[in-house]
């Protein structure tokens, strides 16, 4: 199982969000490109970056950064999410070296978006699910559709997206635990690889995770616990790793 640190981007530096508003935030450096540095060098195999300020514009603000960041570290894949909603901006994410780009509220308020792009950009398109008692949100959590995140899961998996990343936004950025059981269920339900995200707080929620590795939960994001201080990253992703051996 993969751990994956993640960058969130807000006005070029990088932040935290409190269940995703943008109005609680907390800042943890100016310099995201040496925030990647210390990951990598604590031994992170893959980066997960998102554009705030492109979530909420809808398209990407922080895009000199994302590449200069790709750049630094050519080695390691990076995943990018946030304002991601046309073929160009994916095109040009792919162009500058990121490794996968994420869906998140076009896939589910234009679903037929994502059979296109994932015949067009194969292997490198994610869609992210972001969830509140099994139901989808999206624009940046601020509305809760009427879509099973399963039934969504199932049908993007059919659109041939390479992974799912799953977010039970009541736990994200507030250190309560991750939600094992509902990343589980919806692993189970699908083929393809699941990544969990929201809540990791410690190592028990790794090895939480780290127990449904057959089911197919691949990796875990996180974030503010690693910038807190409550989760070593090194031994968390050593930790992380040792499950599917």
């Amino acid at each position: 199982m993969l751990l994956i640190p993640a960058i969130d981007l807000k006005e070029g530096k990088c932040v935290r969000l409190r269940q995703g508003n943008m109005d609680d935030d907390t800042v943890f450096s100016d310099d995201p490109v040496s925030v990647a540095g210390k990951w990598v060098e604590a031994g992170a195999k893959r980066i997960h970056l998102v554009d705030l300020d492109g979530a909420f514009a809808g398209k990407p603000k922080n895009a000199a950064i994302i590449r200069s960041i790709v750049e630094a570290y050519p080695d390691i894949p990076v995943q990018i999410g946030g304002g991601i909603r046309d073929e160009d901006t994916i095109q040009a994410y792919l162009e500058a070296g990121v490794q996968y780009v994420i869906i998140g509220t076009k896939a589910v308020s234009e679903p037929h978006f994502i059979k296109d792009v994932a015949i067009e950009f194969p292997g490198h398109i994610i869609v992210g699910l972001d969830a509140k008692n099994g139901k989808v949100a999206i624009d940046g959590w601020s509305k809760l559709s009427h879509h099973d995140v399963i039934d969504m899961a199932q049908k993007f998996e059919a659109d041939g997206v390479e992974a799912i990343i799953y977010t039970d936004i009541s736990r994200d950025g507030m250190m309560s635990g991750v939600n094992v059981e509902a990343t589980a269920e919806l692993a189970r339900s699908i083929r393809i690889p699941v990544i969990a995200s929201g809540g990791i707080t410690n190592l028990d929620d790794i090895r939480a995770l780290g127990k449904h590795v057959g089911d197919g939960i691949v990796g875990a994001i996180t974030g503010r616990a690693i910038y807190e201080g409550t989760l070593d990253f090194a031994e968390a992703a050593k930790l992380a790793e040792s499950f599917g051996d």
